[in-house]
Formats: C-alpha cells, structure tokens, sequence
C-alpha cells in the first residue's frame, strides 16, 4: 500500500468546508418570507421557530439572511 504525500491531499479544513456546503440547506425567497412572518407573528419564541426549521441560533436574526 502505497501512502499518498501530504502536498497531493486537500486540507482537511477545506474538505470539512466542503462537506458543510453540499450538506447546507438553501431557502427560497418565498421559505425566508414565510420563515420571518411566522416569527414577526410572535406566536411562537424565536428560538422554537428556528428549531422547527432548523436554522442554526446564530442565524435567528433574519438580518443575516439578506
């Protein structure tokens, strides 16, 4: 078994980057409105609204969305 030198190999930096990229979840335009109204509605706390759909707490100020 021959073992590959480290120069050849991708950082293991960008292949996690990588991995994150393919793996992200991409929202429509009609999803982020829809997302954003729901919390604007205030039925539910922020922080359960994003766990239903998922979006990570750093993300939970629809400011980074734009």
């Amino acid at each position: 078994m021959r073992h590959q030198t480290r120069a050849s190999k991708e950082p293991a930096e960008k292949v996690v980057q990588d991995i994150r990229r393919a793996t992200r979840k991409h929202y429509s335009a009609e999803e982020k409105i829809r997302i954003v109204l729901e919390g604007l509605r205030g039925e539910d706390s922020i922080a359960k609204l994003c766990r239903r759909e998922g979006i990570a707490q750093r993300l939970d100020n629809p400011a980074w969305w734009i």
